[in-house]
């Protein structure tokens, strides 16, 4: 029997369901991309989730011979910086990361990038980016080293948002309560206590300081709008020194209930982008409301929105979550198994983190029809080109004033 012909592929009217943030930028990101100069990395996140989940990407009708059920699935854009990407995303990311996490207490540990570095970061993302990266890393695995004599673990997520969506870089941290020692034993960690504040702070200050010099010094820094100021020696030593009489803010939150929660809890953290969908209250022609904190709301202009959610965008290709210490790639096979073994020998009744039973498989349930139960035939309608897509986007009309 030959499957009913299916209705034309159209997406529904934002009005029909709740407001997402690809409705934000369909409706207001043309005359944003008219108004403003965009970073390729901006034009390419602009332009994907303006046709997240639409005809444009193209999808598959899911058709029952039997009852004539249909419906429509769009292909999503996939990026990194979509909302409604990254929940998928995320739920396969924990599960992989759950078999790894040691049976031991963790902390969580947040170092944030002082404001007054704020406008360097945004010209310079990757240079500061990486000198967090590496200095959250060397506090650690230093204090380690001089504390307990060991090696411990950290996953470590870079943000740059608040909940309004303002500039503001900081990474979350979660750290084994202890480590592994070159004799293959395992430190733990006082109860409710990681490293001293101050001297956390002390080293991370110190080693972002070091790669901003070695960044400044190698001609590595973009110094033009906001950081024009930078640009002689001198200036950029001044500068420097100021940032000595600030306090860096490095905070440890107590450690989790059980390894079980670590990285669900992580998770939380690694594949949240700056604004979520369920946080768009509405959108006018002139203005965008969304949800803050708790019951807040806040109201900007649709450029402001715009503007400050392209403030997230990362560089192409930047890897916003990394793996230290025991938990580095490296030690997967190596320090990794040792360091199981010696705390599951220490605490048999809570050998945490076993490998996660694996899921049912879901494939022939969504093959059936939910109407008659039948089964479903799949007609892929063609996958649009996100290359030609940003293209057409950003190719702008020619000028015939």
């Amino acid at each position: 029997m030959c499957a009913p012909t299916p209705p034309p592929v159209a997406a529904a009217e934002p009005s029909a369901r709740a407001l997402r943030l690809p409705d934000v930028f369909r409706r207001h990101g043309v005359a944003y991309r008219d108004a403003h100069v965009l970073t390729p990395e901006q034009a390419r996140v602009l332009a994907a989730i303006r046709v997240c989940r639409t005809a444009e990407l193209g999808g598959f009708v899911d058709v029952c011979p039997a009852c004539g059920f249909t419906r429509q699935v769009f292909h999503s854009c996939r990026d990194r910086h979509c909302p409604s990407c990254q929940a998928n995303a995320q739920g396969e990311w924990i599960a992989q990361r759950e078999v790894r996490v040691l049976p031991v207490r963790h902390f969580h540990v947040v170092f944030t990038l002082p404001s007054e570095l704020r406008p360097l970061a945004l010209r310079n993302g990757r240079i500061v980016y990486t000198a967090m990266f590496v200095a959250a890393s060397e506090t650690l695995q230093s204090l380690a080293r001089s504390r307990l004599n060991a090696s411990l673990g950290a996953t470590v997520v870079l943000h740059t948002w608040t909940r309004a969506m303002l500039y503001h870089p900081h990474l979350h941290c979660v750290v084994t309560a202890g480590g592994l020692t070159d004799v293959g034993a395992w430190v733990h960690t006082p109860r409710h206590f990681l490293f001293p504040i101050a001297a956390m702070r002390k080293v991370f200050h110190a080693v972002v300081r070091k790669h901003l010099i070695a960044a400044y010094q190698g001609g590595e820094f973009d110094l033009g709008g906001d950081c024009a100021n930078l640009v002689e020696p001198r200036a950029f030593t001044r500068f420097l020194r100021s940032l000595h009489r600030k306090k860096w803010v490095v905070y440890a939150k107590a450690p989790f209930a059980g390894p079980e929660h670590v990285f669900r809890y992580l998770g939380q953290y690694t594949h949240r982008v700056a604004i979520s969908d369920h946080r768009v209250v509405a959108i006018t022609n002139d203005t965008v409301t969304f949800r803050t904190r708790g019951s807040g709301r806040i109201t900007v202009s649709c450029d402001e929105f715009i503007r400050r959610f392209l403030l997230h965008v990362l560089p192409s290709g930047y890897h916003k979550i990394r793996h230290y210490g025991l938990y580095a790639s490296a030690n997967v096979n190596a320090k990794l198994p040792t360091a199981r073994a010696i705390l599951e020998r220490e605490q048999p009744s809570q050998a945490a983190c076993e490998a996660p039973a694996a899921a049912e498989d879901s494939d022939d349930e969504r093959s059936r029809c939910p109407e008659c139960g039948g089964r479903l035939v799949v007609i892929e309608i063609a996958r649009g080109s996100m290359k030609a897509i940003v293209a057409m986007f950003m190719a702008r009309p020619p000028d015939t004033s």
